[in-house]
């Protein structure tokens, strides 16, 4: 949905182009920012008789906050969309759109911080070792995918745009574009490195001369890989060998940095491997890792409470 103010001007798609060619936020992003500003149009139009969000004030916002609460959104969500309304209003500001930010007063909801989900070592020991893969190449794409993830931590989005290219074969590293056009360099270990070789060659043989061949990662019909793709692989395998709920890419990362940091690896270190901007976005794994301690000091201190 896109509104339309008196002039004909699409300020929605305006604010939307921005993100997307100065901003250059990704795709994940610019879709999330694009649902949220439909959702919150819609609410404005029903509820409050209001076609174009730009005539919007405190009370509308709040009244769609409130909304959103008691229809059970969790709390981290609806901070998604307040950040969304936030970046959405300071560009009406900017351009002088409106003369007054409605967010000035709205202030994200206080939510509890919950831990990254991950699976422990030996359960992914065994699913990378211990379980044969198909020698198709659908076999021995799957477990590139899930090695891939977990021995880099790189995210759903990075290895869907991974290209052939990004593979340095010579230093064995990769370069990933993340978050803000921004590239980084990740080292590959020596088994990694050699599946990625031996992939790289089936994959010619098989698709040879396609568009898509590019892509590092490509379906079994040679087209370039695509995130229902990859949380497909991703979940049916990690049901082999973990009973956790959310079974995703993202999992994979979190196992990738909380095994690190669980084996003493610099927490700089991690943050620049996730290409975290700041390094408070990495913290969360030493909570992960305390746990870990105390479940350990429980089980074997005598002193522990039994």
């Amino acid at each position: 949905m896109n509104p339309i103010n008196p002039a004909g001007q699409t300020f929605s798609s305006d604010f939307l182009q921005h993100i997307r060619y100065e901003k250059r936020l990704s795709h994940h992003t610019l879709t999330a920012y694009t649902k949220d500003l439909e959702q919150f149009c819609l609410f404005l139009l029903a509820e409050c008789n209001i076609a174009q969000p730009e005539l919007a004030d405190f009370r509308h916002v709040r009244s769609w906050i409130v909304s959103l609460v008691e229809s059970g959104l969790d709390k981290s969500s609806v901070n998604r969309k307040i950040a969304t309304l936030r970046n959405f209003y300071g560009f009406l500001l900017r351009r002088k759109v409106i003369d007054f930010d409605p967010m000035s007063k709205i202030m994200a909801l206080k939510a509890s911080k919950r831990l990254p989900q991950y699976v422990e070592e030996k359960p992914m020991e065994m699913l990378l070792n211990d379980i044969e893969f198909a020698a198709t190449f659908d076999g021995v794409r799957d477990k590139l995918v899930l090695e891939l993830l977990y021995g880099t931590g790189i995210r759903l989005s990075e290895l869907t745009g991974l290209k052939t290219v990004d593979v340095n074969l010579y230093e064995k590293t990769i370069m990933v574009l993340g978050k803000r056009n921004k590239h980084r360099i990740i080292p590959l270990t020596q088994p990694l490195f050699e599946l990625i070789q031996a992939y790289i060659l089936l994959k010619e043989k098989e698709f040879s001369g396609l568009a898509d061949a590019v892509y590092l990662i490509v379906s079994d019909k040679g087209i370039a890989s695509y995130p229902m793709l990859i949380q497909r692989i991703v979940k049916n395998n990690l049901a082999l060998v973990t009973t956790l709920a959310t079974k995703s890419p993202h999992v994979l990362r979190h196992s990738f940095a909380t095994h690190l940091l669980n084996r003493g690896a610099d927490l700089n270190a991690i943050k620049d491997l996730l290409g975290h901007s700041s390094l408070a976005a990495t913290q969360i794994y030493t909570h992960t890792s305390l746990e870990q301690l105390k479940k350990t000091y429980d089980q074997a201190h005598p002193k522990a409470k039994k």
